[in-house]
């Protein structure tokens, strides 16, 4: 994998002049999302323990997006990364009720206050999320920053239809439960340093048949 930019600004003129479509969904199969993907390290490991599924990334950044497609062609894999804003484009990308599962795996952070706008998790995004995940879905976040974990914990309980799998403003404490971890994620434990967790369910009842983790 190349080099590549580590930060791209979200609020760039140039994705707000964008409109992105529906994707071209497979019937009859899950889908996973992941947000901000960037080499999709999490996604080709979920598609190698369960490769009847179908793994959409979005990631902002276009020339990575194209590299990890490349890769999961050359290895036929079930993943593909759509070049996307996830803020603007999430809702025309996805119908309502069509997502299995979606991860958000350590999002930038965006430290200074005066950049804390451009942090990925907001109300319109949680909204949007709630209204594509299936009845019974499933919506991951981690985080190693404190400060921004709260935030996301903040604006996922403002969004009524997601239920805390841990309780009401709780953060999930049971680790991972998906099997696979992406690079940063892997990097925070072998460092020993603290993850913050959040699992939550559409409050739908799950459809029957639905799936485990």
């Amino acid at each position: 994998m190349g080099r590549f930019r580590q930060h791209v600004n979200p609020l760039k003129a140039s994705f707000f002049e964008r409109s992105a479509g529906p994707l071209a969904l497979p019937a009859g199969k899950e889908i996973e999302v992941e947000l901000g993907c960037a080499d999709a390290q999490f996604l080709f490991e979920r598609a190698e323990k369960l490769p009847d599924r179908v793994y959409v990334g979005l990631e902002i950044r276009e020339d990575l997006a194209l590299e990890v497609n490349r890769r999961a062609r050359r290895l036929g894999a079930p993943v593909h990364v759509v070049f996307a804003h996830a803020n603007l484009d999430f809702s025309a990308l996805f119908p309502a009720g069509t997502v299995a599962r979606i991860f958000v795996n350590f999002p930038d952070p965006w430290f200074k206050r005066r950049h804390r706008k451009r942090r990925v998790v907001d109300a319109p995004l949680a909204a949007a999320m709630a209204e594509a995940l299936a009845p019974g879905g499933e919506l991951f976040f981690q985080s190693d920053v404190w400060d921004l974990a709260l935030d996301a914990l903040a604006v996922l309980e403002a969004e009524k239809r997601l239920d805390n799998r841990a309780g009401p403003w709780s953060f999930w404490k049971r680790g991972n439960p998906y099997g696979v971890k992406s690079r940063r994620e892997a990097g925070c434990e072998e460092d020993a340093e603290p993850i913050w967790r959040l699992l939550y369910n559409v409050t739908a009842a799950p459809a029957p048949g639905s799936g485990a983790p």
